[in-house]
């Protein structure tokens, strides 16, 4: 059945966005359903034939959109962060990928009866578990902050590694393709590494330079930017074949360590530009193959995933995580969770196209098998990773956390009176001083743009269940509940009043399209809360009794004071909302922000700690 050219096009492109709109409703990796939309579209159905729909535009359309991805995820790898992790991370995303190369490619030459060179090159390809994959798994999963850490920075760090390690490995086989002799192989290899390097270095070097220098107005920054990538792409590969995908690679890792270089609108365009070719290449990809590439594979397959899951990771983080401190259990969690996501899909594809062309037919099961790894890894992590985190006792415990959009008086005050009863905790602001007073505290607190991809990759939400926009900017609060709502529900994304007389204006207006709920009253803005806590006001915790309940203590404290949270048991807490009656039950514990007179129901234990009054910069 064929459908019209266009009409084709615009299935692909709604396709994507469903596959990426269904992952973030399951909180599962987009790849999992792009891959599945593929495979139903293209070998089950025959609608959605690749090869005829683009013909001799396939080959340079597909390298084009990886070259655009490898850059993307190239631009993550800062070399100071390498450094300021721990040994265990560092050795997982060295020796561990090494170890797991190594017995991945010995066990696909076995049992795949392939080359040795294919079968190297599907090892380096499988090496890499990217921060795509790994945080959804790690926010349905929530394990102990230890194995969160590693597997949240190995993801990091290996994607843009194991990207350009994957690069190197195919660079050499293809360099010693047609029979040629040693020498010439390594004469090839070395033109291929040195105008890869030198390119990638110049081109990022002037990208870095022309950003820096405010050489381009900002509205030609990203068409700048993505007209120098594919142009040095392109002439990479004419001066040396098959060097783009390095000059890519190197070229955003060269940028994303130059000082002083503002990358952030660069990726944020990035960001948005690959999720569209994501969700159009993989789809695509995965409507070329056949099911005869799957039967070919036969049990051999199995053999592989099998290997990798429990002979190849295992030993790789136990060798890494020797002297790490990690219990035997962490590291039986870590070993277990490692899923294969985009750099695997995109490099396969690509080489496997490249290696066709070139007569090597034995490439032909690269797509097939690590699509297969995709898949399987993916499924079986997400179904059996969270009972896994229990069984070795490595899962957090339910409970509540929040996560709080600035790091100001307010939000200060409020920040230590939760994490006092027991509630986790973690602040984001883009002002260093608010940052360092968090931190002088004892606040756990993100430094940057809490709705950047930055903060996507590198804020750990594990046990957070809800978002307090506690900045005194209002657009500020939208956006971060625009943008954690969908990590978080309706139901737990909270925002100040953006007016104190509860007014709507077009201020407010513009706030409630955050779809946040109002935090404490419908005049409880920023301003009225920070004049409130310069003038002696403090918050405090009250435990209700049966006794001396919600309604005793309306009574005993004045007009002004304001009920904040209840915690009606240990570990979860309820915000009060602008608009809404609630009482809480009897042995909640009842935040307030009151006069510094104590109500006569507070313990001693609950002595109030005054917050820090002084004037500050504002998140």
């Amino acid at each position: 059945m064929e459908l019209h050219t266009l009409a084709v096009l615009a299935g692909i492109l709604v396709l994507g966005f469903a596959a990426q709109v269904l992952a973030w409703w399951m909180k599962l990796p987009a790849i999992l359903f792009l891959l599945i939309i593929g495979l139903l579209a293209g070998p089950a159905s025959g609608l959605l034939d690749p090869d005829a729909l683009f013909g001799d535009l396939l080959f340079p359309t597909v390298s084009i959109a990886v070259a655009i991805i490898l850059f993307e995820g190239s631009l993550s790898l800062r070399f100071n962060e390498i450094r300021e992790v721990s040994g265990a991370i560092q050795r997982l995303v060295s020796l561990g990928a090494v170890i797991t190369w190594l017995i991945t490619s010995i066990v696909t030459h076995w049992a795949i009866d392939c080359s040795w060179e294919a079968a190297f090159l599907f090892g380096a390809i499988t090496v890499v578990t990217g921060p795509t994959v790994i945080i959804p798994l790690l926010r349905t999963v929530r394990p102990t902050a230890a194995v969160a850490n590693v597997l949240r920075w190995e993801g990091i760090i290996i994607d843009p590694i194991g990207a350009i390690f994957a690069v190197l490995v195919y660079e050499f086989i293809v360099a010693g393709t047609g029979g040629s002799a040693i020498g010439h192989s390594l004469l090839t290899f070395s033109e291929i590494l040195l105008v890869g390097f030198v390119l990638g270095a110049l081109g990022g070097q002037i990208l870095g330079l022309a950003l820096r220098k405010h050489w381009l107005p900002e509205y030609l920054h990203n068409f700048g930017a993505l007209a120098l990538l594919i142009g040095l792409f392109s002439l990479s590969n004419e001066l040396a074949d098959e060097s783009g995908l390095l000059t890519v690679t190197v070229m955003g890792i060269w940028l994303a360590n130059m000082k002083n270089v503002d990358i952030t609108d660069l990726l944020n365009f990035k960001e948005s530009l690959s999720l569209l070719l994501i969700s159009g290449l993989f789809i695509i990809l995965a409507a070329r193959i056949n099911w005869q590439d799957f039967q070919v594979l036969g049990w051999g397959a199995v053999v592989v995933l099998l290997a990798m899951q429990l002979l190849a990771r295992p030993l790789s983080v136990q060798l890494s995580c020797l002297g790490s401190g990690l219990s035997w259990q962490e590291r039986a969690m870590i070993s277990w969770v490692a899923p294969r996501g985009i750099v695997a899909a995109a490099v396969s594809a690509i080489f496997a196209l490249h290696l066709q062309h070139q007569g090597m037919t034995e490439a032909d099961f690269l797509v097939p098998l690590t699509f297969l790894a995709i898949i399987a890894s993916v499924v079986l992590q997400s179904v059996t990773a969270r009972g896994v985190a229990r069984m070795l006792d490595v899962a957090e415990p339910n409970g509540h956390g929040f996560l709080i959009i600035g790091a100001n008086s307010v939000a200060l005050a409020i920040a230590e009176e939760l994490q006092e009863q027991g509630l986790r905790i973690l602040m984001a602001d883009g002002s260093w001083q608010n940052t360092r007073r968090a931190r002088m505290k004892g606040l756990p607190v993100y430094f940057g743009n809490a709705v950047s991809e930055h903060a996507d990759r590198h804020m750990d939400l594990v046990g957070l269940t809800g978002v307090l926009a506690l900045s005194w900017r209002n657009d500020v609060n939208s956006l971060a509940c625009l943008r954690y709502r969908a990590e978080f529900g309706a139901a737990n994304t909270f925002t100040l009043s953006g007016n104190a007389d509860g007014e709507e204006n077009e201020q407010s207006r513009f706030a409630n399209m955050s779809f946040g709920q109002t935090l404490f009253s419908n005049t409880a803005d920023y301003a009225s809360l920070d004049h409130r806590l310069k003038e002696g006001y403090i918050i405090h915790s009250t435990r209700l009794s049966e006794e001396y309940d919600f309604a005793k203590w309306k009574e005993q404290n004045d007009a002004d004071a304001l009920p904040l949270f209840a915690i009606p048991k240990e570990g979860e807490a309820k915000a009060f909302i602008g608009g809404q009656e609630y009482i809480p039950p009897a042995g909640s514990i009842l935040i307030s922000l009151s006069s510094p007179v104590p109500t006569p129901a507070m313990e001693p234990s609950e002595t109030p700690v005054q917050p820090d009054a002084k004037g500050v910069n504002r998140a």
